[in-house]
C-alpha cells in the first residue's frame, strides 16, 4: 500500500512538473506559447514555447476561412453561391447565429459570421457545403496543415469546439503562424477579418454581428485575425497589424487567468499587442539600418596601356647616352 501512494505522489510531481515545463507565467496569467513572425516572410521575430501543442479553440476556424477562400479562387464556389443549413449545423452549440434548418445564405454572409461572430453553427454548415460531411472536411483541413508544413497541428472539427476530454484540435504558435502567414497574403482575408461590424441578412430578422477581436479598434493598424475561447482551452488569439510596409502576425495559445475568462481574454490581447507593437519595432529598426548601409561603389577601372617594345630610334638612343 505504501508502494502504491508512493507511486502515485511521484506520478503527481512528474505530471506537475510537465505541466510547468509546458506553460510560463507573465502579466498574472499561464500562457502554453507564443510567437510573432514578420508576415511578409515568415522569419521570427520573438518566440515562447512556440512548439508546444496546445487547443487554439476557435483559431481553428481560420483553417476553415483558408479552404473556402482557396475553394473561390479555384472556383469551385463563389461569394453570392447559397449554403444550406443541415439539421447538424443547426444543432451546433457555442457561440453561433442560430441558424435554421432549411435556411440559406450567401459564402460572404457566412464568412462574415465565421469570422466576426465566430459561428460554430456556420463552420458546420460550410464544411458540409464544401466536402459533403463535416468529417470528409476535417480530412481536407489536416491535408492542407500537412501542406503548409504544420507537422504539429492536428484537426477534429471545423470550429474548435470540442468538449469533455476530446479528442481536442491540437496545434502550435509556430504552426499556427504558417498558417497566418498564408492568410495575410490574401486581401479579400483581411476584408472579413477586419471587419468590425457585418449584418447578417435574412428575412424578417437581419443579426447584426460584432467583431470579438477588441485589437481592432485599440491596436492602430490591426486588421485581423481571429480570437479564441473555451473553458478547457482558454484564450488564445492569432492577430495582425501592419505599419506602413512592415506587418507582423502574433500567435497567443491558452492564456490562463485565476480571475476567470473575461481576464483571461483581456490579458491575451494585451500580451498579444505587446508581442505586435515589438516586432514591428524590430522591422522598422531593420529596415532603418538597412537604409543606412552606403551603397558599395565599385573601384575605378585603372586602364593599364600594354608596353611596347623597343624600337630602332630607341635602341639607337641608348647606345649613345652617358
Amino acid at each position: 500500500m505504501r508502494f502504491v501512494a508512493t507511486a502515485l505522489l511521484l506520478c503527481a510531481a512528474l505530471t506537475a512538473e510537465t505541466a510547468a515545463q509546458t506553460r510560463y507565467s507573465t502579466q498574472g496569467m499561464t500562457v502554453a506559447g507564443q510567437i510573432c513572425v514578420d508576415a511578409a516572410t515568415g522569419a521570427v521575430l520573438s518566440q515562447k514555447l512556440a512548439d508546444f501543442p496546445a487547443d487554439p479553440a476557435s483559431v481553428t476556424k481560420l483553417m476553415t476561412f483558408l479552404l473556402v477562400l482557396e475553394d473561390i479562387r479555384d472556383g469551385r464556389t463563389t461569394l453570392r453561391s447559397r449554403v444550406g443549413v443541415t439539421k447538424e449545423a443547426a444543432a451546433t452549440g457555442g457561440s453561433q447565429v442560430w441558424l435554421a434548418v432549411g435556411e440559406t445564405f450567401t459564402v460572404e454572409d457566412m464568412l462574415y459570421a465565421l469570422m466576426l461572430q465566430s459561428a460554430n453553427d456556420v463552420a458546420v454548415a460550410l464544411a458540409v457545403d464544401r466536402a459533403g460531411s463535416t468529417a470528409a472536411f476535417v480530412a481536407r483541413m489536416n491535408r492542407r496543415a500537412a501542406e503548409l508544413g504544420m507537422t504539429r497541428t492536428r484537426f477534429v472539427s471545423p470550429n474548435g469546439l470540442t468538449e469533455g476530454r476530446g479528442p481536442h484540435d491540437s496545434s502550435t504558435a509556430r504552426d499556427l503562424a504558417r498558417l497566418g502567414v498564408v492568410l495575410c497574403g490574401m486581401p479579400e482575408a483581411l476584408r472579413f477579418t477586419s471587419a468590425k461590424r457585418h449584418v447578417l441578412h435574412r428575412p424578417l430578422k437581419p443579426m447584426e454581428m460584432l467583431n470579438h477581436n477588441h485589437l481592432l479598434a485599440s491596436f492602430p493598424g490591426c486588421d485581423g485575425l481571429k480570437t479564441g475561447y473555451t473553458s478547457s482551452a482558454q484564450a488564445s488569439i492569432m492577430t495582425t497589424a501592419k505599419a506602413g510596409p512592415q506587418r507582423v502576425i502574433a500567435v497567443v495559445l491558452g492564456c490562463r487567468s485565476p480571475l476567470g475568462g473575461k481576464a483571461s481574454q483581456r490579458l491575451r490581447d494585451d500580451l498579444a499587442a505587446t508581442l505586435m507593437r515589438e516586432g514591428l519595432a524590430k522591422l522598422q529598426a531593420q529596415a532603418a539600418a538597412q537604409a543606412r548601409l552606403p551603397a558599395l561603389k565599385q573601384a575605378p577601372k585603372i586602364s593599364v596601356k600594354p608596353k611596347e617594345e623597343p624600337g630602332f630610334w630607341d635602341w639607337l638612343g641608348d647606345l649613345f647616352s652617358f
